[in-house]
């Protein structure tokens, strides 16, 4: 933006607590800033994510801190007709703010910007005083904690975390979470700027109608300018790789608003583009982005006051809710091609946000994009993410599902606290509603569950009245049913809106997962009956917007989150206070134990445990991908599937997939896999081994071991999913090759087949092996059964394209030793080829922080063609490797 004088007032700054008598104020080394930063580099407190220190930490956010700046006047502040104002893109949370000595503003809501006009509050810049800026900051958990005992009136609920979080706009998760630690952060999170201008543009709004053809697109640019008085004409330029594509040239502005009062002026131009390029998510098309620039003229019609750049891109978007034989769908369509939503949950990438930098926001959106996800749900536990975050969403073509900052709470809807809430959304709808990768807002996380736990009044059918929802014990449905949509439908017309996440459409908004209807958060594994991780592929729903199983970083994680090696062991006091999931202790043993055999040596735990959360992405990724159907099974029962979680906020154990440091888990690459265009996927009938007669509701046999069973009758599934646009034709090709000896146990089968586009073509299904397959006779004990891997790839043009396996469960009845594992080292590209004489089960390559692998955690299956891994930031022969039973 142009203007007369701009600057950021990001240097020459200190703080101090605000009740410390010494009055000894530490500097800052920069804002946007948080307090625990500034402590951590005057060596106040100890890095909180190491070890225990998040608990000498905590003290932090139950005081209140000062933060103060001094800034000298320039001529152009005191120019006649000149407005100066200070502007706070964001302050963290219940800040005071004075200047030199004078309040000027208060502020309880994270999310929140502010501009304040401070002109007459300025000192004479011939008078050669400096402007004292100040900002108090209270504590957050105090203030909550005030507003609880402020309103009687309501019932506050808040789930993972104590009541104070209940009444304050601030990022939730700063309160702890299942997955991140308590740290209470305030202080000026964003830019704080000292503008002054004559005229300034307040917004620039890109509405646009894309055709059903896609030929053409009808775009309305509403610009708002402050200051009008002195600006004569518009200009709005739009350019497409640094071509200009159009230019429109407005010649008188519309006025509102009386002189003396800071005149607002408004135009809307509206123009017609004729076979414009189309935004699309990645493997689907390019993502084109246009450049709009928008100019306000002087009455010379030559100078510009001022300007506005956005980055825009066009494409057509809808949620498709469609009663069908299984209940009513829930995907995406974009450019009337229907999308597999495949990806991942998103949290803060940091408990510490200003250290988030735009090229972390891209290296790790990039990750994702690398890892075929084509949708990323921001949760509502955190922020409206930023800029570059849509940014690198917008160039690398990802798709976003943007929460609404609320979750796991019953909360207030008091006017004040609307009137807060509504100012938030319009803010950040406003802010973001030009990015093309953002396709649906969703109005909270996990809300209703709270109003069917604890029985809050809620007649969806029989209420439809906004006003009465207020007087309810759940007043927020109010703010989700009626405000926020309210909102988008004004401030970004024909945008996607989801009550909640989960949400059944009214008809099941519960805890207990409905498949039929809306998207589900499916935590039956894991949390709830914790079932058995095989027993995912049955488990699905519409559209699968959370689930997860846990796993351990890499052990160079491990080492950074506990310093002290001698608490470097699974059950520590640092390594249990590292994973913050509630029995964590108990849940993640189980599910290892009950696939694995159990080692407890940290190295091997760790890849257990990943070798498991491996397993549960790859069993769920490609059984509910399968379930995308296609145009012959004519409805789509599963629209897409995010896994909780993509990223950590600090070093950690947890469900995330990939850890702090950006370092990929093996369950990255069993998704990598599973999504990739063409993925082929094998599946023989689960007998679960664990069943207990109550279980059996949901089991599909007595749940009693017969190892006989499997050696006389092993019925499978193999089936090729496809995000091609096109048919094809290839081969599927199947081994069942012996776990004990390498060799194949029957002969191959190889089907020809065309393969569907943009579906899933089913190549055997219920296909079974009897006893006649492998030869007569069944084994007196367990030692003489021939458990065997199958094995399928799939080739097109003589190239193969995927292959997938599927083991004798539990693997922990196996005896994997002795695997005859060759790897051979490359110099020339830096990679290692891998090859075994019998079958190997979870090969993982050690990742650490800056090391990249092309693969990792992966199955090898004797005869079938090397395994080639290439490695980046490390020599090859440097990674530690092992596998399932090494």
């Amino acid at each position: 933006m142009d203007s007369l004088a701009s600057m950021e007032l990001a240097s020459g700054w200190e703080f101090k607590r605000t009740d410390d008598v010494s009055d000894t104020w530490l500097p800052v080394q920069r804002v946007p800033t948080e307090v625990h930063v500034d402590l951590l580099d005057n060596g106040q407190i100890t890095d909180p994510f190491t070890d225990l220190n998040e608990l000498s930490a905590r003290w932090v956010g139950e005081h209140s801190w000062t933060y103060r700046t001094a800034f000298a006047s320039s001529d152009k502040h005191t120019l006649p007709n000149a407005t100066t104002d200070l502007v706070f893109k964001g302050l963290d949370t219940f800040a005071t703010v004075s200047l030199n000595d004078t309040e000027i503003m208060r502020c309880d809501n994270m999310f929140v910007e502010h501009r304040v006009s401070v002109g007459s509050l300025l000192k004479p810049p011939e008078s050669g005083d400096r402007n004292t800026l100040t900002i108090v900051f209270d504590s957050p958990r105090r203030r909550g904690l005030e507003l609880v005992e402020a309103h009687p009136e309501h019932r506050f609920i808040v789930h993972q975390t104590e009541i104070s979080r209940g009444p304050v706009r601030k990022a939730q998760y700063q309160w702890g979470w299942d997955w991140g630690p308590i740290l209470l952060t305030s202080g000026p999170w964003k830019p704080v700027l000292l503008e002054t201008y004559l005229t300034r543009i307040d917004s620039v709004r890109a509405d646009y109608t894309l055709s059903q053809d896609l030929a053409m697109v009808e775009v309305s640019i509403s610009v708002e300018v402050v200051g009008g008085k002195f600006c004569n004409s518009l200009e709005a330029e739009l350019a497409l790789h640094g071509q200009q594509v159009l230019k429109v040239v407005v010649p008188e502005i519309d006025q509102r608003g009386a002189e003396g009062e800071g005149v607002l002026r408004k135009h809307t131009t509206t123009f017609a583009i004729e076979k414009p390029e189309i935004w699309w998510p990645h493997g689907y098309g390019s993502q084109p982005l246009y450049d709009l620039e928008v100019r306000v003229l002087a009455e010379d019609t030559t100078t510009v006051l001022t300007r506005e750049k956005k980055r825009i891109g066009f494409r057509r978007a809808e949620l498709i809710q469609e009663k069908d034989a299984s209940g009513q769908s829930f995907y995406f369509r974009v450019n009337n091609v229907d999308v597999f939503a495949g990806g991942s949950c998103w949290i803060p990438a940091d408990n510490f946000l200003t250290r988030i930098t735009p090229d972390k926001y891209y290296d790790w959106v990039k990750l994702a994009r690398e890892g075929n996800q084509s949708m990323l749900r921001v949760w509502g536990g955190g922020i409206y993410e930023s800029d570059a975050f849509f940014d690198a969403c917008d160039r690398l073509g990802l798709l976003v599902w943007q929460d609404f900052a609320f979750a796991c709470a019953n909360y207030p809807a008091h006017p004040e606290y609307l009137q807060s809430v509504e100012t938030e959304a319009r803010q950040n709808v406003g802010r973001l509603r030009h990015h093309p990768s953002l396709i649906i807002w969703a109005g909270n996380n996990e809300d209703y569950q709270i109003v069917e736990r604890y029985g809050l009044e809620y007649n969806f059918e029989g209420d439809k009245d906004p006003q009465s929802w207020l007087k309810t014990d759940f007043p927020a449905r109010y703010i989700y049913e009626y405000l926020l949509p309210k909102v988008l439908s004004e401030e970004s017309p024909g945008s996607i809106y989801h009550p909640s996440s989960p949400w059944g459409n009214g008809t099941s908004t519960t805890m207990k997962v409905d498949p039929t209807v809306g998207d589900v958060h499916q935590w039956n594994v894991w949390h709830g009956e914790m079932r058995p991780l095989q027993n995912l592929p049955n488990m699905g729903g519409r559209f699968v917007s959370e689930f997860g199983m846990e796993a351990y970083p890499h052990v160079e994680t491990l080492a950074a989150a506990v310093s002290d090696p001698a608490q470097r062991y699974p059950g520590s006091m640092a390594m249990d206070f590292h994973n913050k999931a509630i029995g964590h202790e108990r849940r993640l043993l189980t599910y290892v134990a009950e696939n694995f055999r159990v080692r407890t040596e940290l190295e091997a735990f760790t890849h257990l445990t990943q070798v498991m959360q491996a397993d549960a992405m790859s069993w769920a990724y490609k059984s509910w991908r399968r379930q995308w159907g296609g145009r012959a099974a004519a409805i789509r029962p599963c629209g897409g599937v995010l896994v909780w979680q993509l990223n950590d906020s600090w070093p950690t154990v947890s469900w995330a997939v990939v850890d702090y440091f950006l370092v990929k888990k093996p369950a990255f690459y069993a998704m990598k896999r599973a999504l990739q265009p063409l993925a082929i996927g094998v599946a023989r009938e689960f007998h679960d081994w664990t069943a207990r007669p109550a279980d059996r509701l949901w089991q599909r046999d007595t749940g009693h071991v017969d190892p006989t069973k499997s050696r006389r009758d092993v019925t499978f599934d193999v089936w090729v999913s496809s995000s091609r646009l096109e048919p094809l034709t290839g081969e599927v090709v199947l081994r069942f090759v012996s776990v004990k000896t390498g060799e194949d146990v029957r002969d191959r089968l190889t089907r020809a087949v065309t393969i569907e586009p943009n579906g899933t073509t089913d190549i055997y299904t219920g296909h079974s092996i009897t006893s006649q397959d492998q030869g007569a006779g069944l084994p007196s004990s367990a030692a003489e059964m021939e458990p065997f891997v199958i094995y399928v790839t799939l080739w097109i043009d003589g190239k193969q394209i995927s292959c997938d396996t599927s083991w004798p469960e539990p693997i922990k009845y196996l005896d994997l030793a002795d695997r005859g594992v060759e790897l051979k080292y490359t110099e020339e590209d830096n990679s290692i080829e891998v090859s075994a004489a019998k079958p190997v089960k979870g090969l993982v390559f050690s990742e650490r922080k800056g090391v990249t692998l092309s693969d990792n955690g992966f199955d090898v299956i004797p005869g079938e063609e090397k395994k080639v891994v290439q490695v980046t930031g490390i020599e090859a022969e440097e990674l530690d490797w092992t596998f399932v039973q090494q």
